[in-house]
């Protein structure tokens, strides 16, 4: 996480904090939509024709967010049809970087150094937050969107005339109920770890923490009864929600200090973890290297030393019992 400042990288940490001390995530700035036939989506403009071969994900295999975009390439089989560059894990002075050297791959598209490049690549002027994931347009040499929640419908829906995969995680009858859990999700947990993790005042990080804990619990009442968020399908919701999960042992327990309980301690939660994880095609999006590495030696302000820990082991190929239900 950083700026772009009239120009010039900025390696700041605390601009989206409130005065209480906070953590507030910015919203996406750059919003298109991949459509079918090319006409306007929900936001932004028309003219993203979906096409083989025509568009770039720039993803970092560490960051939540962008691997959810990973995991739809894999579940909507467009592995031939988008091509991916992987940032290296440290995310340091200047973020993201191209380093085939550290875990990462090169630019293919521009061989560019940083993340911050692809950014004033598609705009000069290009003020704000530098993240991932962001999907390239090689024809108008562009960003499409770095809105992941967006990606991953244009994913689910776009290029199902080309690839014949017409799996549906977004389907019209459960939409509501998809939008209602993933806003609760999204505040309480897939942000809410970031919430304790990057909180400066205790009372801060004491109610995030709360509603963190309050919303897992919620979690697995759900899932004793329920298969999945939303009964017997499998939607958007759950994968959004994976992400954050496969993270949580690893990284947010220790790391920002969410430690009431591990995921390990929800025997719902965690047997709904295994099976998503062992998900055809799911377990090589995840990197338990980078997750680590990213964490513990990028967040200097909360752990100054970088030292990454050895553990945990968690064994997410085990056994599951998700079929009962």
């Amino acid at each position: 996480m950083g700026l772009l400042v009239n120009g010039t990288w900025q390696d700041k940490w605390y601009d989206t904090k409130s005065q209480k001390g906070a953590f507030k995530r910015e919203d996406a700035q750059l919003r298109n939509w991949i459509t079918e036939d090319g006409s306007a989506g929900d936001t932004g403009v028309a003219g993203f024709k979906a096409e083989k071969g025509r568009y770039h994900l720039y993803v970092s295999l560490a960051c939540p967010w962008a691997h959810r975009t990973l995991i739809f390439r894999q579940l909507k089989q467009l592995q031939d049809y988008i091509s991916v560059s992987v940032v290296a894990p440290d995310m340091l002075g200047q973020g993201w970087e191209f380093d085939p050297e550290n875990g990462g791959t090169a630019d293919d598209l521009f061989e560019s150094e940083y993340m911050h490049q692809i950014y004033t690549r598609n705009d000069a002027n290009y003020t704000g937050r530098v993240t991932v994931p962001v999907l390239w347009d090689k024809t108008q040499n562009k960003i499409v969107s770095n809105e992941s929640s967006e990606i991953i419908r244009m994913f689910n829906q776009a290029f199902n005339e080309l690839t014949g995969n017409t799996l549906d995680f977004y389907p019209p009858q459960h939409r509501e109920a998809i939008d209602k859990i993933n806003e609760f999700v999204y505040h309480n947990i897939n942000n809410g770890v970031y919430k304790c993790g990057f909180a400066t005042t205790q009372e801060a990080y004491e109610h995030a923490f709360d509603a963190l804990f309050k919303a897992l619990d919620e979690i697995e009442s759900i899932l004793a009864s329920n298969r999945y968020l939303i009964g017997d399908t499998i939607t958007e919701a759950d994968w959004r929600l994976f992400t954050t999960l496969v993270r949580f042992d690893s990284v947010y327990v220790g790391h920002f200090k969410c430690n009431l309980k591990r995921i390990e301690d929800y025997p719902n939660i965690s047997n709904y973890l295994r099976e998503l994880f062992q998900w055809e095609n799911v377990a090589p999006t995840v990197d338990f290297y980078h997750i680590k590495r990213h964490y513990y030696a990028s967040h200097t302000m909360i752990n100054p030393t970088g030292v990454v820990p050895k553990g945990p082991f968690v064994d997410y190929m085990a056994a599951h019992n998700r079929d009962s239900i």
